[in-house]
């Protein structure tokens, strides 16, 4: 029975619809359980974190262990982890056991990285960017289902529904939250039994006659005795050890200059922090807890539309110009954000102030009625002098929306022109060009090396997101965001060569000999 590309690309991609669920999720239910176990800022942004740092020594360990083992198991391994780690964060009873919970769950973000490795290996040269970008889309759907999920549960929480009361979703949203993932995990892992080995993959370790079976359900006659003979070109598949000096010999180390600038790139723009801290930077705007979770759900929406966008261009007009034109419009926005947070002011009326002293029996917060604060910063140091640090995160959505005055539209148009140019461009352009440029006998070594500096940035912006925000601000953070970008976009555009329309063993011949823009790189 013949097999179809595309069909084993979505099957393949939904790990990053899981990926995207078990990330995103944690931005609504972050802010219920602060208040449940009172954490301080580290321990918040260590809870998101945590799930980064699984990805970490995924990132060391998952694309050697399936050059090792093959694709194919390692992808289902993946797929139980994440419902392993859904039951497990579900199931939390403090601040140690959900950090491990999302530890397991970080690990299987280790097929971020596989799966474009697996559909880079199967597809034809002149749709392989839109099937592994299937993998983003994929990412993006999980991303939007995570926040519908959590707004439907957040206004449900506050629903005195019988079932909603049975459920206890009140004092357990967050736990709903988490455990969703569930279902589509065993879902994933079902349907992964019907994937077959990466054809590549085996005709690398010698198991040519597997190999042709499969190949013969995908390709003609002629593809079969054409892909065989350019793989059987190239280097067998070696040890970690051999990988490591194919990949820093001098006619290809610009190749992994590119990748980690790639890796570097995607991850420190911010876009993790607006990610999975989406609704918190919503409420920094003052529009207060449900409007920003109701506002989080566009930015799933927008990841969508753009993503889709990025399919139907990445083979037609390449992967540079994509590149170049999302950088571009990322730090534009991010420089709108910082100046739309940087303009703000903070008054509390006299009025509000005495009403929330009365209601919090805290009289030193009615002192604060009519004074004027110029950031959040200096507004939330006031706040912290005159409440004590459980109720000031309690109340903190609210006293914003009270004592803000910003132009919270500009700050969502920004957030969502940030989330569309990293959506059509270095979202999932990274991973395409990492699965393209690296050759077949060094890719699960290239990509672990690209995939953990990719989790190493992701981590050090999540967990840095909170500690920020107190000290610095947002209007701090994205300045600082805007200036990475537009370093980023420019070892862009200076590093890296156009990939689409070739066969990756072309693609390895025609790198090795150097792409005349990273000469000067290769020679350090």
């Amino acid at each position: 029975m013949r097999m179809n590309h595309t069909t084993l690309a979505v099957i393949v991609g939904l790990g990053g619809l899981l990926f995207g669920f078990e990330a995103t999720v944690i931005s609504g239910a972050i802010g219920f359980i602060t208040l449940q176990f009172g954490l301080a800022d580290w321990q918040t942004g260590l809870v998101v974190a945590a799930s980064t740092l699984g990805a970490v020594a995924a990132s060391v360990s998952v694309t050697a262990l399936a050059d090792r083992v093959g694709r194919k198991p390692v992808l289902m391994t993946l797929a139980a982890l994440y419902a392993i780690s859904a039951t497990c964060a579900a199931l939390s009873n403090g601040f140690p056991a959900l950090v491990a919970a999302r530890i397991i769950g970080g690990y299987a973000f280790g097929s971020l990285s596989l799966a474009p490795i697996y559909v880079a290996e199967i597809a034809p040269p002149e749709r392989r960017g839109r099937l592994i970008a299937c993998n983003q889309l994929s990412i993006m759907l999980g991303f939007s289902a995570a926040y519908f999920a959590n707004y439907l549960l957040l206004r449900a929480s506050g629903s005195q529904a019988p079932l909603a009361l049975r459920l206890g979703l009140a004092e357990h949203a967050w736990r709903y939250m988490l455990g969703l993932q569930i279902v589509p995990a065993l879902a994933w892992f079902a349907l992964l039994t019907r994937v077959p080995e990466s054809p590549r993959w085996l005709i690398l370790r010698g198991r040519e006659r597997e190999a042709r079976a499969i190949l013969g359900r995908l390709v003609d006659r002629d593809g079969v005795e054409r892909l065989i003979g350019e793989v059987r070109r190239r280097e067998a598949l070696t040890g970690v050890r051999e990988q490591l000096h194919r990949l820093v010999l001098p006619q290809r180390r610009h190749i992994l200059i590119v990748a980690l600038v790639l890796a570097a790139a995607q991850q420190i723009c911010g876009i993790n922090a607006v990610y999975f801290y989406a609704p918190t930077i919503f409420e920094q705007s003052g529009v207060g807890t449900d409007a920003a979770f109701a506002q989080a759900v566009l930015i799933g929406v927008t990841n969508l539309v753009f993503t889709i966008v990025a399919m139907l261009l990445i083979d037609r007009i390449g992967r540079r110009p994509l590149l170049l034109a999302g950088m571009a419009g990322i730090t534009l926005s991010l420089t709108t954000l910082a100046i739309g947070f940087g303009q703000a002011e903070f008054r509390l009326s006299p009025a509000a102030a005495t009403e929330l002293a009365g209601r919090t029996g805290r009289p030193a917060l009615a002192e604060l009625g009519g004074k004027t604060f110029d950031s959040d910063v200096a507004f939330k140091t006031a706040l912290a002098n005159a409440l004590p640090r459980s109720q000031r995160k309690a109340l903190e959505p609210e006293l914003l929306a009270r004592a803000i005055r910003l132009d919270a539209a500009l700050v969502l148009l920004a957030v969502l022109g940030f989330v569309a140019s990293f959506a059509f461009s270095i979202g999932p352009v990274m991973w395409v060009m990492l699965a393209e440029i690296f050759s077949n006998a060094a890719r699960g070594v290239g990509m672990a090396i690209a995939g953990l500096v990719n989790a190493i940035v992701s981590f050090v912006v999540q967990v840095l997101f909170p500690i920020q925000l107190t000290h610095i601000g947002s209007a701090g953070i994205f300045a600082l965001y805007a200036a990475a970008s537009a370093i980023s976009g420019l070892l862009i555009f200076r590093l890296v060569p156009e990939t689409r329309g070739r066969s990756l063993e072309a693609l390895e011949s025609d790198l090795t000999a150097r792409h005349p823009v990273c000469h000067a790189l290769s020679e350090i």
